[in-house]
């Protein structure tokens, strides 16, 4: 009680600083400030700017900028204003011109400083520093104008931010930040190999009419070139791919029955693999090349074919689809859930798979070439690409409810909180279905296979440039 005693006499005493100092030009500009932020209608409008604007990383930063004011907004005004009731200040020593209607709910924590401090951290995990920067700025200055239009006390103001850098942070657990180029490594590295300057000895499969294809020729004239899918047609001495991560697979099973090394050309599309291996586009791809550094690097093998990133069961096929139509402009995790919405109003059903032996009734399942850093349905980003352990996540349906439940699942199998999520890891996992036919994307394709399937690891076995 002596503490909070003179913490409140220290609260007043800022205040009564705050009231003495006349800031010229900003007198009319602050309250102004203030009341734009009612309702986080200032942070709205700078989102839909953002989401406006056909920058991928400022739509990143407004969907979780809104995200994160989601969170911080009613863990302060519904617990934390409940749970200590302060009165507001005392606000006859302030200026008329800077007071605001004094509102009616508690004084502590400040909801407008906690909004404001969510986005404008949310902003600064997906903008660049140009955006990020001046974001900050408003919002500390929305936080100052609290205070200074006689609202709230200093203390207020920074236990809501507090609150509001918090929420902002725990996005990344709910959304994963964009994936970075090269930030999954592979410690085992494979000799170097001295390739041909000119390109003699390198088969290229790729779309001729293609970007990709063009700048490969440019830089490989010797190279020979193929359409996609004829690899197998060929003998080189290193294969390369220029594509998707669809077409990484069937390219890495040649490469493997070969022995040969393969260069991951990115098409531009969906390459998580080549930007894995820190290949971001085609010119880093011919560096890489040119380098000769090789990584060994994990596969899965199932069924005949060989997948690079994942593999998915039950509705993920059709999951995947409609993921990819959106993940570019609103990102992985929002178009997920966008996308399992659809798939599960559309009449979608669980399936029975046995999964090491063990029935499930289950919605999808996930099977992830190493280990990926997140939970739930939608992984982030892997560590390593040669951990030699296979990530298995498997969400179930419940009785009732459950598609609703399914969606719950995904959501709080993203938190740790749903019981209707599993995880775990293992080097090889067998799954069968009463119908013996197994429909499933590998790596973003969808196949039907025969079952019973068993994933295997292939530890190091795959050389690639990186």
């Amino acid at each position: 009680m002596r503490l909070r005693s003179r913490l409140h006499r220290l609260d007043k005493h800022l205040y009564a600083a705050v009231a003495r100092t006349r800031l010229p030009g900003l007198e009319a500009v602050l309250p102004r400030l203030s009341r734009t932020a009612d309702n986080a209608l200032l942070w709205a409008g700078v989102a839909g700017t953002f989401a406006l604007s056909g920058r991928r990383r400022l739509r990143r930063a407004a969907t979780r900028g809104m995200l994160a004011i989601s969170l911080a907004s009613p863990l302060v005004n519904l617990a934390g204003k409940q749970a200590f009731g302060r009165k507001r200040p005392v606000a006859d020593v302030l200026p008329l011109n800077r007071l605001l209607k004094m509102p009616l709910s508690a004084s502590f924590p400040s909801g407008h400083s906690a909004s404001a401090a969510a986005f404008a951290t949310a902003v600064a995990l997906e903008a660049p520093l140009a955006v990020a920067v001046p974001v900050a700025a408003v919002a500390a200055a929305v936080c100052f104008s609290r205070v200074y239009t006689g609202v709230h006390y200093p203390g207020d103001v920074l236990a809501g931010a507090a609150i509001g850098v918090a929420t902002g942070l725990v996005t990344r657990r709910i959304w994963p930040e964009a994936a970075e180029a090269g930030r999954a490594r592979a410690s085992a590295t494979a000799p170097a190999v001295d390739g041909d300057p000119s390109g003699e000895g390198l088969v290229v499969a790729a779309d001729p009419a293609g970007a990709a294809a063009r700048k490969l020729r440019e830089a490989f004239p010797r190279a020979e070139f193929v359409p996609p899918g004829a690899l197998d047609r060929t003998d080189g001495k290193v294969l390369a791919v220029a594509g998707d991560d669809t077409s990484v697979g069937p390219a890495a099973r040649i490469a493997l029955e070969r022995g040969r090394p393969l260069l991951v050309v990115p098409s531009g599309t969906r390459d998580l693999f080549a930007a894995e291996l820190g290949v971001a586009d085609a010119d880093e791809a011919v560096a890489a090349y040119r380098a000769g550094e090789l990584a060994a690097v994990d596969v899965v093998e199932t069924a005949g074919r060989v997948f690079v990133n994942s593999a998915g069961l039950g509705v993920y096929p059709a999951l995947a689809e409609r993921r990819e139509a959106r993940h570019r402009r609103i990102g992985t995790w929002p178009a997920l859930l966008w996308g399992l919405a659809e798939v599960l109003r559309r009449d979608a059903a669980p399936v029975d798979l046995v999964v090491d032996g063990v029935p499930y009734r289950a919605w999808l399942m996930f099977v992830g070439n190493c280990r990926y850093g997140s939970r739930g349905a939608a992984p982030g980003r892997r560590a390593r690409l040669e951990d030699g352990v296979l990530d298995i996540r498997l969400m179930t349906a419940a009785r009732r409810l459950p598609r609703l439940r399914a969606f719950g699942s995904a959501v709080g199998g993203r938190l740790g909180l749903s019981r209707h999520y599993r995880q775990w890891q293992a080097d090889t996992v067998r799954v069968e279905t009463p119908s013996g036919e197994v429909r499933l994307a590998l790596d973003g394709q969808t196949v039907t296979a025969r079952g019973p399937l068993t994933f295997a690891k292939r530890p190091r076995a795959l050389h690639v440039f990186r």
